[in-house]
């Protein structure tokens, strides 16, 4: 709330540096629009893995930890939470799931927020969907085992308002074109965490919101790739550059500009990591391809799907599917009969 009051954000000067990452996540997201429409299998598959990572790498951050491959079960939802750390990241996958499949239905409001925070508890039953009764202030524990305040949130007595506000004065903003949105977005996320509305679960619903915002701004590299794992590899950096810009946030005196630069560092990053990972699963497709080419070349001019597939072991069924169907369409096999037992040939065959 404190970085959009008079005119404060707009104030604060951006360095090159800045506006050269800005550009660069800018041309980021022009790209992913062509990733989407040639390769859906590929992004299906890393959709998949960033949902277990990013209910694991979230949770953790906070302390909360599981067995090894439970994360898995609980986001496929194959078991039921077993303890208290179990139906914490089960409350979280199930936010984290409604904001991949109703993002932009969804409308930020103190009301949403409330309702994310009581789905986090809903498997413990314990009462979620409050703000915080009592003051709170964010510690740190020194390695001589002494705790020092490292900042003070906003008071029980005032959260209410200042929710209110916040969650007003960022909507309000996002319809004046004043600044970039990407920079509205991480002001947001850095006032709720100073505001820390909440008992606990700030961070992760911090996290949860700033997916939310980045999707509905057009930057969907969150589906993708893990923000929550890329912040949990950072955490470090990440806890340090909210340290150095909450300095000053009461008065308003405060310098977003730490925050900002690693909020972008690490959009940055998934974007990068993005690109790396379609282009090599597509690379590894590709030679899955010609692989199945190499092994038609081997068989009998005719042939059915099974030879195909014991000539190609380890490639899906699915796989093999889409190589037949693109060679049929370049003229390269076709297809005598319907079914999976129907008889395939490669065209120019003595058999025809």
């Amino acid at each position: 709330m404190r970085s959009f009051e008079h005119g404060y954000l707009l104030e604060t000067p951006v360095s090159h540096s800045l506006l050269i990452t800005m550009r660069a996540v800018g041309e980021f997201r022009g790209r992913q629009g062509l990733y989407t429409e040639q390769f859906p299998e590929v992004l299906e598959t890393l959709r998949q893995v960033a949902m277990i990572q990013s209910t694991e790498s979230s949770n953790r951050i906070e302390g909360i930890t599981v067995l090894p491959g439970r994360v898995a079960d609980l986001v496929a939802k194959k078991s039921k939470p077993r303890d208290r750390s179990e139906q914490e990241v089960a409350g979280y996958r199930d936010v984290l799931a409604s904001i991949h499949a109703n993002h932009s239905r969804l409308r930020l409001s103190t009301d949403l927020i409330l309702g994310w925070h009581r789905t986090m508890y809903h498997y413990t039953g314990e009462q979620g969907g409050r703000w915080k009764a009592k003051d709170n202030a964010i510690t740190e524990v020194r390695p001589d085992g002494r705790q020092v305040v490292r900042f003070r949130p906003a008071s029980a007595i005032s959260t209410p308002k200042f929710m209110d506000r916040l969650v007003r004065v960022f909507n309000e903003a996002l319809v004046e074109p004043k600044t970039d949105p990407l920079l509205l977005i991480a002001s947001f996320v850095f006032d709720f965490e100073c505001i820390h509305p909440f008992a606990d679960g700030n961070g992760r619903v911090g996290r949860l919101l700033a997916l939310l915002l980045l999707y509905q701004s057009g930057y969907q590299v969150g589906r993708y790739i893990s923000l929550e794992r890329i912040v949990e590899e950072s955490k470090e950096t990440y806890y340090d550059s909210l340290l150095q810009s909450s300095r000053g946030w009461h008065s308003a005196e405060h310098d977003l500009r730490p925050w900002w630069e690693y909020f972008l560092g690490m959009l940055t990053a998934a974007y990068k990591e993005f690109e790396s990972r379609v282009g090599t699963l597509t690379t590894a497709r590709g030679a899955k391809r010609e692989m199945v080419q190499n092994a038609i070349q081997r068989l009998p001019d005719r042939f059915r799907l099974g030879d195909l597939q014991r000539a190609c072991p380890g490639v899906s069924y699915p796989t093999l599917k889409r190589a037949l169907a693109d060679l049929k369409r370049e003229g390269k096999l076709r297809c005598l009969g319907k079914g999976r037992d129907a008889e395939w040939e490669r065209t120019g065959s003595r058999n025809r």
